[in-house]
């Protein structure tokens, strides 16, 4: 394989020089990449890389860069991006220029790396001297970089607050245990995440984990669906069914929203857990289970059996080890982690590796969250579909998130910062004067929904948390 001529170079030869002035500024070029861990490649229009810069030897092998230089891109990076109807292809050939996409780079001779890939059409500075022959730029890093997320033994499961710690805790205890669990919290809180961390972590976890939803069916079709049926048992019952608790035999049977069953079907829910026996829908034997229960719920379900709506013999079935879930407004140290989990989950789902700007971390620490993880998780989908580099800024949020976001140049340095959503009343002076009992007696009133408790309170939400962040509460 003949070596490519150097791609492009600021310095322009004089009469009677060779290559090598181009040659050493290319060089010069691939060292300020290197230094900053980054390789890139030089490519022309029928995307065949003309040049690969050196730091692809040091993490790839020795002799990578030569053995890529007049490979076709897609050949090192993949063809669905780089092939001839590769996405970023069509949109380098469009014009776009396109960061952070996740990829496998693939040298002969050498082992695959996960990379991150960020490309762009080359446009040279007037003047410079330049290979004609290259089209485009492409830069990668290595994505191992991304892998800066705060975990927890649990999969799924990330945190670093002391209620997740508790709670992570917990489920190690419940390592050798099979005792039936009723986890509460609100919509969106990972109820069924920690239903699997408990079933990962138990003498069960050989078997399988069912999970039914108590809400999503009629009483009638939910009774079927937890118990199984007969044939002829009811208009379309035409085969014998067995039901979840027969498929959660040496598992796990998981039941979300345990609160919205029919007062009907808890007596027999009741039967089973005491007696771990049942009936299929339309049949007089009797058959026997051995699932564990694990059930959740994201209503007050004291106050369920205080209106008669619940049983409360059932009730205490459930709860033999009762298990809260705390709303995401009151865990703010864990909002960073977890957006950044999720940030890579969703982006590698779409093959791309994107970063937060420091302004949208801020505002993800000042939403409230009424949707708690799970709102958190389709804020990101959406900020993911829309943002165009490797960095998610302000403009990629969704409005209910970013309506407090003011750019830099729009603030006088004199003046304190009003958000764009309300105004501030009180201030600095006013802000100081406001004690510890009256804001959080304000929170407490408010369910925690800051933005309520600001309004109530005379500030601006950014001001209640910077407050709430001083007494030891965000």
């Amino acid at each position: 394989m003949s070596t490519p001529e150097p791609a492009f170079s600021r310095l322009q030869p004089g009469p009677g020089e060779d290559s090598e002035a181009l040659k050493a500024a290319l060089a010069g070029v691939s060292s300020a990449f290197a230094s900053l861990g980054r390789v890139f490649f030089c490519v022309d229009s029928s995307f065949h890389v003309l040049h690969a810069s050196s730091e692809l030897d040091r993490i790839v092998g020795e002799g990578a860069a030569r053995q890529a230089e007049g490979h076709p891109l897609g050949n090192l990076l993949g063809t669905d991006l780089f092939g001839p109807e590769g996405t970023l292809r069509r949109l380098l050939l469009a014009g776009e220029r396109r960061e952070g996409w996740r990829s496998t780079l693939e040298v002969p001779g050498s082992a695959p790396r996960a990379v991150s890939v960020t490309a762009a059409p080359f446009c040279p500075e007037p003047g410079a001297v330049c290979d004609p022959r290259v089209a485009f730029v492409v830069v990668l890093r290595p994505a191992e970089e991304d892998q800066h997320i705060v975990g927890s033994p649990f999969p799924g499961l990330i945190g670093r607050s002391p209620a997740m710690e508790r709670i992570f805790r917990l489920i190690e205890n419940l390592e050798h245990s099979e005792a039936t669990v009723l986890l509460t919290g609100e919509s969106g809180t990972g109820k069924e995440v920690v239903a699997r961390a408990i079933h990962n972590r138990s003498p069960r976890r050989g078997g399988p984990l069912v999970a039914v939803n108590c809400g999503a069916l009629p009483g009638e079709l939910l009774e079927s669906e937890l118990f199984g049926h007969v044939r002829g048992a009811f208009s379309g019952a035409v085969r014998d069914r067995g039901g979840r608790f027969e498929a959660a035999g040496g598992g796990t049977l998981f039941l979300d929203e345990v609160a919205d069953l029919p007062l009907p079907l808890q007596v027999k829910l009741l039967r089973v857990l005491q007696e771990r026996t049942f009936e299929r829908v339309g049949e007089s034997r009797t058959r026997r289970t051995d699932a564990r229960i694990i059930a959740a719920t994201n209503v007050d379900i004291r106050r369920a059996v205080e209106q008669g709506h619940f049983r409360e013999d059932l009730y205490y079935r459930l709860r033999v080890v009762p298990l809260e879930i705390p709303p995401l407004r009151t865990r703010r140290e864990d909002v960073e982690p977890l957006a950044t989990f999720l940030l890579a989950r969703v982006g590698a789902r779409q093959g791309r590796a994107l970063r937060f700007s420091p302004e949208v971390l801020r505002l993800l620490l000042e939403h409230d969250w009424p949707g708690n993880v799970r709102e958190l998780e389709n804020v990101l989908e959406f900020a993911v579909a829309v943002c165009k580099g490797q960095t998610i800024l302000p403009d990629d949020l969704p409005g209910e998130v970013s309506a407090d976001y003011v750019e830099p140049h729009e603030l006088d340095k004199g003046a304190p910062v009003v958000p764009q959503n309300g105004s501030d009343r009180n201030h600095a002076s006013d802000f100081n004067e406001i004690d510890a009992a009256r804001i959080r007696g304000a929170l407490e009133a408010c369910q925690w929904r800051r933005h309520k408790a600001a309004e109530v309170l005379g500030i601006s939400r950014t001001t209640l948390w910077r407050r709430m962040r001083d007494m030891g509460l965000g």
